[in-house]
Parts: C-alpha cells; structure tokens; sequence
C-alpha cells in the first residue's frame, strides 16, 4: 500500500490482468498459427511490397510511439513495468498528445506485423486484444492513477486523450 495526494492508503500497483508487453507477442504467435491451421484470404488485396511498405511503416510508427513513452517514463526515472508502483505522473514529451503511447505503439506495431505478413488472423485478433487492453489494463491503470494522483491526474485526464 502507499499513500495518495491525501494522505490515504492505495494499492502499490494498478493490478492490471496481465503483462501488456507479452499480451501483443502472444496474439501475432496465435495469430501466425491459426493462419497456418485455418487460412483466411486477406481482405485487402494488393501488392506483396504495398502491404509491407504499409505495414513496415506502421511497425516503425508504432516503435517509435513506443520508444518515446519508454524514454519519458526513463527520464522521470518512474517504472514501466505495471506491476511496480508509479513514483510521480508524466505529462510531458509524447504524453502532452495521448496518455497512453506505449499501448498505442504496440497497436500500430501489432497492426503492421497483420498487414506486412498479410495475416487475417492477426487484425481479427485485434478485437479481442483491444477489450483485453483497454479493460484489463488501461482502465484498471486510469483507477490506480486516479486514486494515486488525485486531481493532479483528473486534470491531466480531462486535458489529454487516452488514445489520439
């Protein structure tokens, strides 16, 4: 337990439901095996380089979405790892445009690797992936956070996006 901006105990962690982190890998493995074992044609025909051009761009959108959180969360020397606590709120870099762009990285990262390889399985897993995302993770962070920060993260949440 800690204390938030009141003085009044919270959880030490948001207890989110899993580790966003393998959450991604393991959706584009099951992905790349149902796509073996149950092929679907991809829904976007097109070019073979197209669809990797686009796709590669994504996943380089989305790492460097990834790398610009992870360096904020780095220089305000406050843990990634959502099963450690927050030591203070970062609202400044990337996340003055969107609270969340380390998630928002792995999407365009997940989408990319969908549309690159041509998977159908992996874009609809994105479905799935999302809900697990946005309920089990980022809704559970946003309660922590809020319980933590206070006003100072109300504020924050009321000025910037979750997303875009």
């Amino acid at each position: 337990m800690g204390m938030d901006t009141d003085g009044q105990q919270v959880a030490a962690t948001a207890g989110v439901a899993g580790r966003p982190i393998l959450f991604f890998p393991a959706a584009v493995l099951v992905g790349l095996t149902l796509d073996r074992v149950l092929p679907l044609p991809f829904p976007v025909p097109g070019i073979d380089l197209v669809h990797r051009i686009i796709g590669g761009s994504l996943i380089l959108i989305g790492l460097a979405l990834f790398a610009a959180g992870v360096r904020r969360f780095s220089s305000a020397a406050t843990p990634l790892p959502t099963n450690q606590p927050a030591r203070v709120l970062v609202t400044t870099g990337i996340y003055r445009w969107t609270r969340n762009p380390i998630y928002l990285g792995f999407f365009l990262m997940y989408g990319g690797i969908g549309v690159a390889t041509q998977s159908s399985w992996v874009l609809i897993l994105t479905l799935p992936l999302v809900f697990m995302v946005r309920y089990g993770v980022v809704a559970r962070e946003e309660a922590y956070l809020e319980r933590r920060f206070g006003d100072v993260y109300r504020g924050y949440k009321a000025r910037v996006r979750r997303w875009l």
